[in-house]
């Protein structure tokens, strides 16, 4: 297997196995991976910069088993930042991995961390969300284009309120709303919000939509969580690879997109794989930036 020693903005890096195959319905290697992440830096990075990061890595492939790593690796450089966090649930600090430069988002690649999952509060602030997020998991036989149907009639109600709300894929089987705040927030308003609005959505659409765990209730229908909005909880970041057959990306969506697929019942307008995100990023710049910078304010329900 093929290595090699790099520099990336100052920092050297070795890199191991740059030709063992991660993806292997695809042939995508792990050089791939790291190539990947390291050209979409730039779009990544503002979105997971200073947010406490746990890792899914996946040594041997997305075929192959996993885990999940919180605790920043003992074999870390002594340049990745971390941020102690104290787990409440597991009674002990856990130094998180923060992804704040090119470097730590290769080295994190190179791990064969394919999936990288942040929480919606930086790290200078925990229980402050930054963002309203609505995770849509469609119970099969729904798929990704009932989600957008769903999401469509979600950001009319989020007009009515006039909150601005973006749109991405999971990446996986559903996709994910969300309403950048970057105000004083409490969870207990975001969870309070999303909540409200997940059970206004399932009297409005009751054979799509269902606002309750339950997974007996979802068959057939569009899961919307409002539970994902929590100080202890992760989401996939945007950008993300995913452990999929295709090296596919959780990726920002435009509108015109998400209504294209809603119309035609054409999920290949919102889901997309890692070459063609890369296309994507220099074409239309980060359809997400407007995450970090937009100012709003919950409604009082």
């Amino acid at each position: 297997m093929t290595s090699a020693r790099v520099e990336v903005e100052g920092r050297e890096l070795s890199l191991s196995n740059l030709e063992k195959v991660l993806y292997p319905e695809t042939g995508f290697t792990k050089g791939e991976v790291i190539q990947y992440y390291r050209e979409i830096a730039p779009a990544i990075l503002p979105h997971v910069r200073g947010r406490a990061m746990t890792l899914k890595r996946y040594p041997n492939g997305v075929d192959a088993s996993f885990f999940y790593e919180k605790q920043c690796p003992s074999h870390a450089p002594d340049w990745v930042h971390t941020v102690p966090v104290t787990s409440t649930g597991e009674g002990r600090t856990i130094d998180y991995v923060l992804v704040d430069d090119i470097p730590t988002l290769v080295w994190l690649a190179n791990l064969a961390s394919l999936e990288l999952h942040v929480s919606l509060s930086k790290a200078t602030a925990l229980d402050v969300p930054t963002s309203v997020v609505f995770d849509l998991d469609p119970g099969p036989p729904a798929d990704i284009v009932l989600c957008c149907k769903v999401a469509l009639a979600l950001r009319d109600i989020l007009d009515h309120f006039e909150l601005t709300v973006f749109a991405k894929s999971s990446g996986s089987k559903g996709m994910q709303l969300y309403v950048p705040l970057n105000s004083p927030t409490t969870y207990e308003q975001t969870k309070a919000f999303s909540n409200a609005l997940a059970r206004l959505l399932e009297k409005q659409m009751p054979g799509e939509v269902v606002s309750r765990m339950a997974k007996e209730l979802r068959h057939g229908k569009v899961f919307i969580d409002w539970s994902q909005n929590d100080e202890h909880k992760t989401t996939v970041a945007v950008y993300s690879l995913r452990a999929r057959p295709h090296p596919a990306v959780s990726e920002p969506l435009s509108w015109d997109e998400v209504e294209r697929a809603a119309t035609t019942g054409d999920a290949s307008h919102v889901t997309f794989e890692a070459p063609e995100v890369l296309r994507r990023f220099e074409r239309d710049g980060d359809l997400f930036a407007p995450l970090e910078t937009l100012v709003q304010t919950l409604p009082s329900l």
